[in-house]
């Protein structure tokens, strides 16, 4: 769907009919009220659950919650997933044609998650959906979770915080930054105006995956899964590769395949900005006004968003609220991995 006017974006300027892509699971009924709003992390997309077909591969990234009789249950809620401002799988981004019918590229605006919350506002209100049952994301997912809560506190009933913090660490920026950097310096970048080229930064996008993969999963995991084996025949010592490094370059490789390197830089640098506090008297102000209910969980092994966030959020909360804590060896990839308990956590926080 298209958004019927101009999106004002929070650090300045506006896009023009911008195109948001969602699916849709379950039946809304005649009220409105059992909608559910899923956002997705920095390289997902709508398609959370569903069967396989053209165009999805894979049954979708949440498809052990989503569905009938799982935690998100379509038999009783209607369930929404939105591809996020700024991503590259239908909705507007940097691929996306401009107005003068040329991809945006470099002309790409900058996003912040309140930016993207308001795409989300916009298809909230086409849809006739004036309050959500639950709002639930991981990641920057769990970013954009937290900006609802605040900036619309009456449309959301359950916020479900996922694996987040309140605003980026150093940290976060620092490896984000480096990746956009590692992206740029690509000479097939070219500016951010690449579409009309042979192909686009692949060996940049590929190298940048890698670095943020050391920081999705946990170097318990690696050991585990890898240690210091070779890949297959190949001999170290002879110039070949340990297995670490192979599985890096697959996943990178992957990413070249259904991603656009532009909206990895744009959403990455919209996750830099998160910060609920900014322009609302600090965090703990922020977090005031929010009405609904809110779940927080982590994952005992992130080292990317580590327990200590999540435990922020909750000491700031005016109403008590505990962290629900995932014991994984997977890392910060342990909210779409580990399914089963976050799934438990989503059904408690819905029924009781």
């Amino acid at each position: 769907m298209t958004l019927p006017a101009p999106l004002a974006l929070e650090a300045g300027g506006h896009l023009e009919d911008v195109d948001v892509a969602y699916e849709t699971w379950g039946t809304l009924d005649a009220r409105a009220s059992n909608a559910v709003l899923v956002l997705h992390a920095l390289t997902g997309d709508a398609h959370a659950t569903g069967p396989v077909g053209p165009g999805h591969p894979e049954a979708g990234w949440w498809a052990d919650i989503i569905g009938p009789g799982l935690p998100l249950d379509t038999d009783e809620l209607f369930v929404v997933a939105s591809n996020v401002l700024g991503g590259c799988q239908g909705t507007t981004g940097p691929s996306s044609d401009a107005p003068d019918g040329r991809p945006y590229g470099s002309r790409f605006p900058m996003l912040t998650p309140r930016d993207q919350v308001a795409a989300e506002v916009g298809l909230a209100d086409a849809l006739g959906i004036e309050r959500w049952v639950a709002v639930v994301g991981g990641s920057m997912g769990g970013m954009r979770a937290l900006e609802w809560a605040i900036a619309h506190p009456r449309r959301v009933a359950h916020a479900m915080v996922l694996a987040v913090g309140a605003a980026a660490t150093a940290e976060q920026i620092a490896l984000c930054s480096l990746q956009a950097r590692i992206i740029r310096s690509d000479p097939d970048f070219a500016g951010g105006d690449y579409y009309d080229r042979p192909h686009g930064p692949t060996n940049g996008m590929s190298i940048a995956r890698g670095v943020g993969q050391v920081g999705y999963r946990s170097e318990l995991e690696f050991d585990a899964r890898f240690g210091r084996r070779q890949q297959g025949d190949e001999r170290p010592l002879a110039g070949g590769r340990y297995a670490i490094e192979s599985y890096l370059e697959y996943k990178g490789l992957g990413l070249n395949a259904r991603f656009d390197p532009n909206s990895y830089i744009v959403l990455s640098e919209s996750m830099n900005h998160h910060d609920i506090g900014r322009d609302r008297g600090g965090i703990a102000a922020a977090l005031a006004t929010i009405e609904g209910d809110v779940t927080l969980a982590g994952i005992s092994s992130d080292r990317l968003y580590p327990l200590r966030l999540q435990y922020e959020i909750a000491e700031l909360l005016p109403t008590s609220t505990t962290v629900e804590v995932v014991a994984s060896d997977v890392g910060h990839d342990g909210f779409l991995v580990e399914q089963d308990a976050i799934g438990k956590i989503i059904r408690h926080a819905l029924t009781g």
